[in-house]
């Protein structure tokens, strides 16, 4: 299993990379963003998980994950030292499924390693074409549509409806979705968020978003998708 690591801090990358080889897993290390996009071009499909420094000398970690998210839905985690919920956000809206605020330990960075690639494996599991009501989600190509009409969603829209897709029926509450899109990484991306998120999802899919009826809220206990 390889993993691009993208370190600008030469002492942080030798570090992280030994301990990712002790884990089992192969790293390649670059230390700024051209090597990074360089390797990419080359041949993305060796990745299973990157790991992105947010800030580098010559370019930022949303960019590269913007690249990698165009070419193949592979984990991204940033590395951060700014933590604030705008910088969060936008991250996880470019595609993110996690990041890791500086300095940290490694083996707390380890664990969300496994925790993504847990989560990736369950959603690849899941059917190939997912339809609710009036939307159909190709997962395999990363669109929805409604009514036939391709609808555009960011990263973490996607995301959320695509727990509701494989949970069709099910009532969830918040803490089921904010655990299951960011696992322990919540800690701006918090209710008020989630809010936002379903409010846009149901503003996108609901032929009338101040009567939903496609993500219903279940008074008390959270929203249920489907019958």
């Amino acid at each position: 299993m390889k993993i691009l690591l993208v370190e600008d801090d030469k002492t942080i990358a030798s570090g992280l990379e030994y301990s990712l080889q002790q884990e089992g897993y192969r790293a390649v290390l670059c230390h700024n963003a051209a090597s990074a996009r360089k390797v990419l071009a080359e041949d993305i499909d060796q990745f299973t998980l990157c790991l992105f420094d947010l800030q580098l000398p010559d370019g930022t970690g949303y960019e590269l994950c913007k690249m990698v998210k165009e070419r193949r839905d592979i984990p991204v985690i940033f590395l951060t030292v700014i933590d604030d919920e705008v910088n969060v956000v936008m991250g996880l809206d470019m595609g993110a499924d996690d990041y890791i605020t500086k300095p940290f330990r490694v083996r707390e960075l380890l664990s969300r390693i496994k925790s993504v690639l847990r989560r990736y494996q369950k959603l690849s599991h899941a059917g190939a074409v997912i339809d609710i009501d009036n939307v159909r989600i190709h997962t395999l190509e990363g669109k929805v549509y409604k009514n036939s009409d391709e609808i555009s969603l960011t990263a973490l829209e996607y995301r959320l409806l695509l727990i509701f897709g494989n949970h069709v029926g099910q009532v969830l509450t918040r803490n089921q979705l904010l655990e299951q899109i960011w696992d322990v990484a919540g800690d701006f991306v918090n209710d008020n968020t989630l809010t936002v998120y379903i409010k846009r999802l149901r503003e996108k899919l609901e032929d009338n978003p101040e009567q939903p009826a496609l993500i219903k809220t279940v008074r008390g206990l959270g929203y249920k998708v489907g019958d």
